[in-house]
């Protein structure tokens, strides 16, 4: 019974050091209007971020820090600034920190046809939808999850996973998918009509629904295809890892 009692304090006491590691919560909004030719910049160092668009015309912003204690938020501050240039969100860890512990939540709610111009986050998890005009995302450690796409689309994972949905290839736009280590997917909904479609592994393997003329130099393994006109152009480079590509409907 001593025995029992002692482990249940031991397992209470673990199960309070971990509340304590990260009990404090702190929640900033803002809506702002969105004009033509601005922007949208978004900087986080850990952090999960959403990125929903839709058909309205204004941006919504939520930002939820999650730290040890309320005095390390001035150590990565809530940043929603509305400027000339465009719109810029961020909670990045002062110089250049890498605290596992100071985690954030970013969703942003925003017009389709918004261009994010930057998204870029150290570690973590981005979900991106609904975006038509173009969308620029750099994660170095966690994965991208991409659905309902369009226009220029870059999205790029050092170590980790880049996921495209139901995405479409829209004439004057692109998409260039990069992972230096992890899987890469796409899949469409249906069989674009016209692209110019590049695949390149140095360690993997590529299988695609969509007909690729491929072969090996040296190693690399890259598949090709020239559907229709050839425009606009997906570009898919993975250092390590297996790239695929599936059509619902065919």
């Amino acid at each position: 019974m001593k025995r029992h009692l002692a482990w249940a304090v031991v397992v209470f006491a673990c199960a309070a050091g971990r509340a304590r590691a990260a009990d404090a919560t702190d929640r900033v909004t803002r809506t702002i209007a969105l004009g033509p030719e601005r922007g949208v910049r978004v900087e986080a160092t850990v952090a999960d971020v959403t990125i929903i668009g839709s058909n309205r015309s204004d941006i919504a912003v939520e930002i939820v820090r999650h730290a040890p204690t309320a005095g390390d938020f001035s150590r990565y501050p809530a940043v929603i600034e509305d400027t000339p240039d465009g719109i810029r969100i961020g909670a990045l860890q002062q110089d250049d920190g890498r605290d596992a512990r100071l985690k954030t939540e970013i969703v942003v709610r925003a017009p389709a046809a918004a261009a994010f111009q930057a998204v870029r986050v150290f570690e973590g998890r981005v979900r991106v939808s609904g975006l038509t005009h173009a969308c620029d995302v750099d994660v170095r450690r966690g994965p991208i999850e991409a659905t309902g796409l369009a226009g220029r689309v870059r999205l790029e994972a050092g170590i980790g996973s880049v996921d495209v949905r139901s995405s479409a290839l829209t004439p004057g736009g692109m998409m260039r998918l990069r992972v230096f280590n992890g899987p890469l997917r796409v899949r469409f909904a249906r069989a674009p009509e016209s692209a110019r479609i590049l695949a390149l592994t140095f360690n993997g393997a590529i299988t695609s629904d969509i007909p690729l003329t491929t072969g090996e130099r040296f190693g690399p393994r890259f598949g090709e295809a020239t559907i229709g006109a050839g425009d606009p152009v997906m570009s898919l480079d993975v250092v390590t890892g297996d790239i695929s590509i599936t059509v619902e409907r065919r």
